[in-house]
């Protein structure tokens, strides 16, 4: 049966038509090839690799960015591609948010042209996939304890440190690494005080590996992996340059965790979906258990709380849109 979606405060009225198409058009993506996959692939542990591509060609990757072969929809639309994305799995949608939030839109916002040009139509088609290096094995809510250096040595900027929980780093073709900067005066270790920048890290550089972490109780269907860089030496021009410090690392986390909030409408709206389904169906003392009060109790709480994050997500949306939205509210 097709998903019908929860929409007990006629919600839909507050979207326009082109953002009612853009949610159908994932919502019947959704039911018709990823739902038939989504157990597969989580009970093995495995990742749909047509699936980079299958989102390219519908415009979700990096669908709020302009140029570069981008759809340039606005926030609401692009929070809804994300809310249908996860009421599936959460590894589908960490998987776009990478993609768009973290790696498309770091390179479109501070990249030089030349980054632009190479990378951005392909992951937008699906056709090359991105990974975000920030978090670190001892640093991940604290980013500004990173300890990932770049020395700069010569015509080279030399990386050592490790990234992990890492979406997408063992499939990746590119990796956004955030990493403290020494400019070279001294060849030594970047020290704490020093600066932050990003660096785009190719595939195959010598010094840069990957391994992927296995045996994960969520996100199963995902990719999650280590970044190891071991005097990994990449071009001065793979530097970012229109950003500095932790501001570069901190807006593309804005990005994203404002998609992962619509992804939380999602993944309540498909449970609020199955429990109802579920209680209709049970039947115990000669009638279905969703006409018992307490079970009737424990559905309508879900009602209120999906009710009122779809209106906070709709907000937030609405916001970002006037350019209003604060990281806070994020």
């Amino acid at each position: 049966m097709p998903f019908s979606g929860l929409d007990y405060f006629a919600l839909d009225d507050l979207l326009t038509d082109d953002e009612r198409l853009v949610r159908d058009t994932f919502r019947r993506f959704v039911d018709e090839e990823l739902m038939p996959i989504v157990a597969k692939h989580f009970r093995a542990g495995t990742f749909p690799m047509e699936l980079p591509k299958k989102l390219g060609a519908l415009g979700a990757l990096g669908a709020s960015l302009e140029g570069y072969g981008c759809a340039g929809l606005g926030p609401v639309a692009y929070g809804l591609i994300n809310q249908e994305l996860e009421r599936c799995d959460s590894g589908f949608r960490s998987f776009g948010s990478v993609q768009s939030s973290l790696v498309m839109y770091p390179i479109h916002a501070f990249g030089a042209d030349a980054h632009k040009e190479r990378w951005l139509g392909r992951m937008a088609k699906g056709e090359a996939i991105g990974c975000f290096g920030l978090t670190e094995p001892d640093f991940g809510s604290n980013p500004g304890g990173m300890r990932t250096n770049a020395v700069k040595k010569g015509d080279r900027w030399v990386l050592n440190g490790e990234k992990r929980w890492i979406t997408s780093g063992g499939i990746a073709d590119v990796a956004v690494v955030w990493a403290r900067c020494d400019d070279g005066s001294g060849g030594k270790p970047a020290a704490a005080g020093s600066t932050v920048r990003g660096f785009l890290v190719e595939k195959g550089t010598p010094g840069f590996s990957t391994r992927d972490i296995e045996g994960k109780f969520s996100l199963r269907a995902s990719v999650t992996s280590e970044l190891i860089f071991e005097d990994c030496a990449v071009p001065l021009d793979a530097m970012l340059p229109g950003v500095k410090g932790l501001r570069g690392p901190l807006s593309c986390l804005n990005q994203a965790r404002y998609g992962i909030a619509w992804g939380a409408v999602g993944a309540a709206m498909a449970c609020y979906d199955e429990a109802l389904r579920y209680t209709k169906e049970r039947v115990q003392f000669k009638k279905p258990i969703a006409g018992y009060q307490l079970v009737q109790e424990k559905l309508v709480n879900m009602v209120e709380e999906i009710t009122k994050a779809q209106l906070l997500a709709w907000r937030l949306g609405r916001l970002k849109e006037a350019g209003k939205v604060r990281p806070q509210q994020v």
